[in-house]
């Protein structure tokens, strides 16, 4: 029996802290729900996912953390699931409810508000976990602590998750035009010198579409995650680059994305998708870490460094992220052109 009303929730928001409660308002609006459903290759890559999987669904027990509209859990009960117990503490759920209903589901889906960690499912255990947990970043705001601790609380031995692998990819950019005027605004606002705000500019990462021509360097994969054996721990990572300059260019800052990968039955290819500049859009778009230098660059020169990544103290959804690199010129002028620094960013 589904439980969606205010007073059914498992968790009071009044109990939460600011942060949390700012976090699970912020998908209250039907607004934010809207840009996900309409992201066609996020919707339509579960969607694939799981009709491609049909056989692996059937007669299962199905657990969808941080349900929304409701959308996977449909999914999931079209083709074959046993029962859907759909999870989320918004209020968004009272919405899925209806629509659960409106589309005849209602006696395959269970709606549960509340945070995970303190509902009380109708099933002890569940064999499937399915999950749009992603952030900006692959992990700003992004809810994987919470499908860790539902893979290692209800989740069957040799249980599934869907998607099971993320990966976080890194490349270099030349952005001097919007770079400058994002910085060079604050010199002078209306007639007067706004220049302190420029380091808290410089600090804060920018998440936006890049043009893929923008991209002048060859990538890198960052780090992996698999979600079937990592721990939350994990999630706080350093991982080293080393990016080659494809042409005589600047690099201005890096661009980041992540990948995306689902269980498949052996045999079947499994469904992937990409949120890079390559690839089509996705509301995830891609992140911009804009660098103190901008770097002059020879083609094939190479630009080497390491990022490390972890929580911040304050709000664990948001982000500390240190990134030390070094630019090591070729040529007579070399060590004009060389650089060696660190950026400090906070994804807030």
């Amino acid at each position: 029996m589904s439980k969606t009303e205010v007073g059914d929730s498992a968790t009071l928001k009044e109990d939460l802290n600011e942060h949390e409660q700012h976090y699970f308002t912020s998908y209250d609006h039907y607004g934010i729900h809207e840009e996900m459903l309409q992201d066609t290759v996020r919707t339509l890559s579960y969607r694939n996912a799981i009709v491609q999987n049909k056989d692996l669904f059937k007669d299962k027990v199905v657990l969808d953390v941080g349900c929304g509209t409701g959308i996977l859990s449909m999914f999931a009960a079209k083709n074959g699931a046993k029962h859907v117990i759909g999870v989320d503490m918004s209020s968004i759920i009272e919405m899925a409810r209806e629509i659960v209903e409106l589309n005849g589901f209602s006696d395959k889906i269970t709606l549960l508000r509340g945070k995970l960690e303190d509902v009380v499912l109708p099933y002890p255990k569940v064999d499937i976990i399915i999950s749009e947990w992603m952030g900006y970043f692959l992990l700003y705001e992004s809810m994987m602590d919470t499908v860790l601790w539902a893979r290692d609380r209800y989740l069957v031995e040799g249980g599934l998750i869907f998607p099971d692998k993320c990966s976080i990819h890194l490349a270099g950019i030349e952005d001097s035009q919007y770079k400058n005027e994002k910085l060079n605004y604050w010199q002078n606002v209306y007639g007067f010198d706004y220049s302190p705000f420029i380091p808290l500019v410089k600090k804060e990462p920018l998440v936006d579409t890049v043009q893929h021509s923008a991209v002048n360097t060859t990538r890198v994969k960052l780090i992996e995650f698999d979600l079937n054996t990592i721990t939350v721990a994990d999630l706080a990572f350093k991982a080293k680059f080393k990016l080659q300059a494809k042409n005589q260019d600047f690099i201005n800052g890096l661009i980041s994305w992540f990948d995306i990968e689902f269980p498949a039955a052996k045999g079947k290819k499994p469904v992937t998708f990409s949120t890079g500049a390559h690839a089509p859009y996705t509301h995830w778009k891609q992140t911009v870490f804009y660098l103190e230098d901008d770097l002059e660059c020879e083609k094939d020169e190479v630009l080497e460094g390491e990022i490390v990544c972890n929580p911040n103290k304050a709000n664990n959804r948001d982000l500390d992220i240190k990134i030390e690199y070094e630019f090591k010129a070729q040529g007579l002028d070399a060590n004009q052109r060389s650089r060696k620094n660190q950026n400090f960013y906070l994804m807030h």
